[in-house]
């Protein structure tokens, strides 16, 4: 296990944007309104050759038991038992806080390593902060400024003496195909605001991992965590709601809304949430229609399931419903779940498993010229302007998702309507259902074309 470090104190202290520092990416929310982080967030973190895993929590605040606020603390009690180390930041420009002392003693009755850092050091009022944390208790503050990065020097001594250096040899060999194989399945699940994903990825944890709540928008951060299902890895991405563009007005809710898209375009399979009881409404086709132009391989989770009155044939009414209205998309798997009672979640991870699969698919080249030439025979392409359009041949480039090149004459006058004839063609003979399938025209080099005319 990697010796792992949690970034704990008060509110807008300024932990998000240490741990951005020290991951080199700017994973956490960062905003200047207090409670931004409500989920404990990890990612690897470097500092030097130090290598470990880093912990951003919620901040330390008290709540009446059962609100959102006293869950968010618990958040950040279970980080706080689950870490090696801690860093307990306070804000050195306004100096100590009664919420600072308090908290202190919380940190000291954790009987675990603390590192004490006065963010904000930078300038005459940081440096006066800095030397009233001695009273604190917790040793010498290490004075940074996780913004601009000045101190770090000073936080990998003090760190050097708790995490042993790490061998980069590991870093510089390149990745065998075993280990890409054994990789998790990286999977984003989105969809509107209150549509249940943070309720379902908990019961695939088995515990209150994240934050739920009826009030839409509680989750901000996309959240990542790791379950193994039959034996498998998988990195799955809690992300905040997705509401049409004229409804999101907040800037934090801005930040939020970029951060899951970031999240689907780092992922291989997107889960596409829908509440049981209001379907297919208009925001859940642009999500679905996002998750296809950035060519990532798409599952629909119908949540809510258990709400619905059991009648016969629903489950063929979801799928004839899934490709009238995402025809872009075509057989994209469909599952009916309960994220709160746990229905339907073995079926979810089987069609995130085949999803996965599709997407990675190579097509044999003779099987692909076969199929190439047949579906031009049964239906050849149209004369443009009293000209035949002459389609050479077809040539699969990559997958992830599956793409190819379509060697042709005159490649802009090729209907899209013929392109997506060959691309629903494709889908079927190859079966490709619900991932993205990409076709490139090229016009193939006239080999007489830098030859000049002879004259008469």
């Amino acid at each position: 296990m990697p010796f792992t470090i949690a970034i704990i104190g008060r509110p807008n202290v300024g932990k998000s944007t240490l741990f951005n520092r020290l991951v080199g990416q700017k994973l956490a929310l960062v905003d200047d309104m207090p409670g931004v982080t409500r989920d404990r967030r990890e990612g690897e973190a470097k500092l030097g050759d130090l290598h470990f895993t880093i912990i951003d929590t919620a901040g330390l605040d008290e709540g009446p038991k059962g609100s959102l606020t006293a869950r968010m603390q618990e958040q950040t009690e279970t980080a706080i038992a689950l870490a090696d180390a801690l860093f307990f930041v306070i804000d050195a420009r306004i100096g100590l806080t009664p919420a600072d002392r308090a908290f202190a003693d919380f940190a000291r009755r954790a009987d675990k390593p603390v590192l004490l850092l006065a963010n904000k050091s930078e300038g005459k009022h940081g440096e006066l902060g800095a030397m009233e944390s001695y009273a604190l208790g917790l040793g010498d503050p290490i004075q940074i400024s996780a913004e601009h990065g000045e101190g770090m020097g000073e936080l990998y001594d003090a760190v050097s003496k708790l995490v042993p250096p790490t061998d980069n040899e590991d870093d510089e060999r390149e990745e065998t195909d075993e280990e890409r194989a054994a990789r998790p399945i990286r999977v984003a699940i989105v969809g509107r605001p209150n549509a249940g994903k943070s309720t379902l990825i908990n019961h695939l944890l088995g515990e209150e991992r994240l934050l739920t709540s009826p009030e839409a928008g509680t989750t901000r951060d996309s959240i990542a965590v790791e379950i193994e299902w039959k034996g498998r890895g998988f990195r799955i991405y809690d992300t905040a709601g997705l509401r049409r563009r004229s409804r999101i007005e907040e800037k934090l809710e801005k930040l939020s809304v970029a951060d899951a898209l970031r999240a689907v375009r780092f992922a291989e399979v997107v889960v596409l949430m829908m509440d049981a009881q209001n379907r297919f409404e208009e925001q859940d086709l642009r999500i679905a229609d996002l998750i296809e132009r950035e060519g990532r391989a798409l599952v629909i989770a119908v949540n809510k399931w258990d709400l619905m009155e059991a009648k016969p044939g629903q489950i063929s009414m979801l799928r004839r419903d899934a490709d009238h209205w995402l025809p872009q998309v075509a057989g994209a798997p469909i599952v009916a779940v309960s994220g709160l009672m746990g229905e339907g979640i073995d079926r979810l991870m089987q069609a995130i498993v085949e999803a996965y699969a599709v997407w990675n698919r190579r097509v044999p080249t003779a099987a692909l010229n076969r199929w190439f030439e047949g579906a031009i025979a049964d239906n050849p392409p149209p004369a443009v302007s009293g000209r035949r359009l002459k389609l050479n041949y077809i040539t699969q480039t990559k997958a992830r998702p599956p793409s190819f090149v379509l060697f042709c004459s005159r490649a802009d006058a090729i209907p899209q309507s013929y392109l997506r004839y060959l691309t629903n063609s494709m889908r079927e003979t190859f079966e490709l259902p619900g991932t993205p399938v990409r076709i490139t025209l090229r016009e193939k080099a006239n080999p007489f074309a830098h030859k000049r005319k002879r004259p008469n």
